[in-house]
């Protein structure tokens, strides 16, 4: 492979990942546990940027169930996350050639 062209699309690649961070940061993605009385939500690259949580699951005898329960629907929210980041990703990488299956 012609070295130009190589390094012609390994700039093409950077600056799709940027864009890709970029948009990753404005979407968001939501996580739930105990069908939906917790729920967590993410920026596209993962960050957490809410929780919520339903009066009903607030039990201050059992505060061991509620941090099951939030750690379940921050784990939900981040799995979502990369699920996005992964397709987003896909969509750009893919179609650079070569460089796609880096």
């Amino acid at each position: 492979m012609d070295m130009k062209k190589l390094m012609k699309q390994m700039q093409k690649a950077q600056s799709a990942q940027a864009e890709v961070q970029e948009k990753l940061g404005a979407m968001t993605v939501t996580g739930s546990a105990g069908g939906g009385l917790i729920s967590v939500t993410a920026s596209g690259q993962g960050a957490i940027t809410a929780i919520k949580l339903e009066k009903s699951v607030v039990d201050p005898d059992d505060l061991e169930a509620l941090e099951d329960l939030i750690l379940v629907a921050v784990q939900d929210a981040q799995k979502k996350a990369g699920d996005l980041q992964q397709a987003e990703f896909s969509k750009v990488l893919g179609g650079l050639g070569a460089l796609g299956g880096m």
